[in-house]
């Protein structure tokens, strides 16, 4: 009985080897070949983003500036807003009413910013460079109407000196190149001739261009035949 359980029992141990040599690998640890699985590919690096502009408008130009210089070397140029009102040098408080480049424009750093500022209290204009103070236009001169017939320049007055009261005769040769009588020194007429072509003639005495030499007939009126 107990060599019956015994032989049996053995030949369960057995065929529990047998089947524990059949699962071994054959081949020892470290003696296998290149595995066919690929060794994983290193995945490239992220790109870092390229930095864009901030929005800038409506802040001082203070924190304008703090939020720009995280991305630019380059100093932050600050102007007015108003092409007639120099910036302050002390401008940390005003207000950035444009900007250049506009809001989500790709900066490197070397990247050129301008900020548009209007002072406290001071709206911002519609446009960058508009005057706040806009100078008034000069009144055109009134252009006068066409056709109108300019006025005559008034002549020149003419102040003859007193008649001398002298008589007698011609008072002179006979073409009246010299006077003895008076009259208006500052015109002369040689001879009635010429004093009626001029429209003077009669020429009483005391006006200008009387003289004795024309008043032949010492009547006081020169040139009146």
């Amino acid at each position: 009985m107990f060599v019956r359980r015994g032989a049996a029992a053995a030949v369960v141990v057995s065929a529990v080897l047998l089947l524990g040599a059949g699962c071994e690998d054959p081949a020892p640890k470290g003696a296998q070949g290149p595995s066919a699985t690929a060794s994983p590919t290193p995945s490239p690096s992220a790109t870092p983003s390229a930095a864009v502009m901030p929005s800038v408008i409506g802040k001082k130009f203070v924190e304008a500036e703090a939020a720009v210089k995280v991305l630019v070397t380059r100093p932050v140029e600050a102007r007015s807003a108003y092409s007639d009102i120099s910036p302050d040098p002390d401008h940390a408080g005003w207000t950035v009413c444009f900007q250049t480049p506009a809001a989500g424009t790709a900066v490197a750093g070397d990247s050129a910013v301008e900020l548009s500022l209007a002072a406290p209290g001071t709206p911002c204009p519609a446009k960058a460079g508009a005057e706040l103070h806009p100078s008034k236009a000069p009144t055109p001169a009134a252009t006068p109407a066409t056709g109108a017939t300019p006025a005559p320049a008034p002549k020149p007055k003419t102040s003859g000196p007193t008649d001398t009261g002298t008589t007698g005769g011609d008072g002179g040769n006979g073409d009246g190149a010299t006077s003895t009588g008076g009259g208006g020194a500052g015109v002369y007429y040689k001879n009635c001739t010429e004093a009626k072509a001029a429209g003077a003639a009669p020429i009483h005495r005391g006006e200008p261009g009387y003289r004795s030499a024309l008043d032949r007939d010492n009547d006081g009126t020169a040139c009146d035949k």
